[in-house]
């Protein structure tokens, strides 16, 4: 008889179909490589039905279970933290209590962690959301890291990675010479470690090899609340105001200046639309002491109140 295992899937309305996709083909595509039904798998929401992902597609699901009997319980990522669904503590205790593995993934996560006052550096989530965390609950420690396994419980950063964490499950179950084939067919090069970080806030214009453009957006990281001048982050990366700028403009297409603003609107919108934080509190945290909301209007074309309610999903 094949030996199987199976995972709950558990979605909130707005889900991330991203995710949903690095759950259940990866455990499809094994089943079919192997030619076994070696996992198996079921949706689950808080009320059953049809749940809505935040891309309008709909799948049907169960209600949760009074005594679960999966394997793992994977609940994933949706585009409001907030969202009541994504409470679960009850569920998830009674799926420890069954000896259940669960994995969080970006938003999940994060709710996770906010409950429980997580500041051990014990979990992760999504950067988007770890900037959430640190600006409204204070929780500086958590991971940057693509997957944390902290023995029942797995968070993730979700989103592509999602295809990696699932893999390196799945591979604890099934010969790796299989989750090879399965790796090429989705045409994923590697299968990172959980320890890898994440390519978060920009950090990924490391690869144009310029260790002084790399320093002055560290900087700029760094210094999100009060920014810094420019002709003191040149200063500090060893070039001249003007050599900066060149840099920007031939590598990056913009100035100091205006990546720095883009930057910080960025995190700006981040927080307006996955917590409930002040609008002027987000300026402040931003590095714009006033006038934020004309400036949010200019770079976005609308008002922040406008975005917040535009963006919260239909529940």
């Amino acid at each position: 008889m094949t030996q199987s295992w199976s995972f709950d899937i558990f979605v909130a309305p707005g889900f991330v179909i991203t995710e949903f996709a690095g759950v259940v083909d990866v455990l499809r595509l094994t089943n079919r490589v192997s030619t076994k039904q070696a996992f198996q798998w079921r949706f689950l929401s808080a009320r059953g039905g049809p749940v809505e992902s935040s891309s309008a597609a709909s799948v049907m699901t169960e209600t949760v279970p009074d005594r679960p009997d999966a394997d793992y319980l994977v609940v994933l990522g949706n585009v409001d933290p907030a969202h009541p669904d994504l409470s679960l503590g009850p569920t998830l205790r009674r799926y420890t209590a069954r000896q259940s593995r669960i994995i969080l993934l970006a938003e999940a996560a994060s709710r996770y962690i906010a409950e429980t006052g997580t500041t051990t550096g014990r979990h992760t989530t999504h950067w988007e959301n770890r900037a959430v965390l640190m600006e409204k609950h204070g929780l500086f420690e958590t991971q940057a890291a693509l997957a944390v396994d902290s023995g029942a419980i797995i968070t993730g950063a979700g989103m592509g990675a999602t295809f990696d964490l699932t893999l390196s499950i799945a591979s604890q179950h099934m010969p790796s010479a299989i989750m090879m084939t399965v790796a090429d067919i989705l045409l994923h090069e590697r299968i990172r470690h959980h320890n890898t970080l994440q390519p978060f806030s920009g950090r990924e214009v490391s690869a144009t090899g310029d260790a002084a453009i790399d320093a002055a957006i560290a900087l700029m990281q760094d210094n999100v609340e009060f920014p810094l001048p420019i002709s003191q982050i040149a200063t500090e990366t060893r070039l001249s105001k003007r050599s900066l700028e060149r840099r920007f403009a031939r590598l990056l297409g913009t100035t100091p200046n205006g990546y720095y603003r883009s930057m910080r609107l960025g995190r700006a919108n981040n927080l307006l639309l996955n917590t409930d934080m002040r609008i002027s509190e987000i300026g402040l945290a931003c590095g714009f002491p006033s006038g934020f909301t004309a400036i949010y209007r200019d770079a976005f074309g609308m008002a922040p109140n406008a975005a917040r309610k535009k963006s919260r999903p239909r529940s």
